[in-house]
């Protein structure tokens, strides 16, 4: 009777072990991403079984994010790690990583994702130093502003869900492919709507849009912060008042952490328009979580802009 007992202990550990086992392999995935557009992606490829958390708010400046405990709680949890890479996180992710001692998100980890690595970066320095600003010496870090740049990030994400739960992988590879042909249709349209204001200009306050620009034809070299970082001074303001009359420039783009202040005294000496736009998913209303509802967004605030400004 004992042996009888004794072996259906035995018998109910096992199952109860095995249980969890396979519970602990069914779990969705955690991902954790430094901001929200890579979160918006991330959560395309992944589908609703991956938990999707973004440390930064859409409305902050993604090169200085407040760190939180919270933060380091957070990433303890993870699975994987997605940041943009090219220097962008580089002032407040690193403490968040160490503090939360989780080894699958450490650099090199199946779960560490880099989310510019196969993406051609614009602006790479040919040297570094301080007197240029706050430049990255990788290069622009700012790419999700081409939707094309969004489709390569979307395989490498796939890529990485694969490595890291091999059961889930035809459900990665197959969102990420409906992902980008989503995007790709979309790329159509946005072409179509900016195509007749081919090399037209606008005035930004960062170099957030030369991916943007570039993809789309327009010229966007004029910046009210003189140097990346550097807050704007009164002569700086002045040559770009200038430029702007000289040019015939209306349009300034004023993302939401941006002192629009300063967008709004320049836009009065020449007359310029202010454009709101956003480079992440829920910078904007109705654009919360999804990056191909911000990009529709953003290219029909500017072509009604470039169109008004004729």
């Amino acid at each position: 009777m004992r042996s009888n007992i004794g072996k259906t202990a035995l018998f109910l550990a096992a199952a109860v072990a095995m249980s969890s086992a396979t519970a602990a392999w069914a779990a969705p995935l955690t991902v954790v991403a430094t901001t929200p557009e890579l979160g918006a992606v991330a959560g395309a490829v992944g589908g609703p079984e991956t938990k999707i958390t973004v440390l930064a708010k859409p409305t902050e400046d993604p090169h200085f994010v407040d760190a939180r405990p919270s933060h380091i709680v957070t990433l303890n949890h993870a699975d994987a790690l997605i940041e943009g890479g090219a220097e962008l996180e580089v002032g407040w992710l690193p403490p968040l990583v160490d503090g939360a001692r989780n080894p699958k998100i450490l650099p090199g980890a199946p779960g560490r994702i880099i989310a510019s690595e196969g993406i051609q970066l614009l602006d790479v320095p040919a040297s570094v130093d301080r007197s240029q600003g706050e430049i990255h010496a990788a290069g622009n870090p700012h790419f999700m502003m081409d939707p094309a740049n969004a489709r390569i990030v979307a395989a490498h994400v796939a890529d990485a869900f694969c490595r890291i739960d091999a059961s889930g992988c035809p459900r990665y590879r197959e969102n990420a492919q409906k992902f980008q042909a989503s995007l790709d249709g979309r790329m159509k349209g946005w072409s179509a709507t900016l195509a007749p204001f081919a090399g037209r200009a606008i005035v930004t306050y960062h170099a957030t849009w030369r991916y943007f620009c570039q993809r789309f034809g327009l010229s966007c070299g004029i910046y009210l912060e003189p140097k990346p970082g550097i807050p704007p001074s009164p002569p700086h303001l002045a040559e770009v008042i200038r430029k702007m009359t000289d040019g015939g420039i209306k349009i300034i783009l004023v993302e939401p952490y941006q002192p629009r202040r300063v967008a709004e005294t320049v836009a009065e000496h020449t007359g310029a328009v202010l454009v709101s736009v956003a480079q992440f998913p829920g910078g904007l209303p109705g654009t919360e979580g999804d990056y191909l509802t911000l990009m529709d967004t953003n290219v029909k605030a500017i072509a009604a802009a470039l169109a008004g400004s004729k």
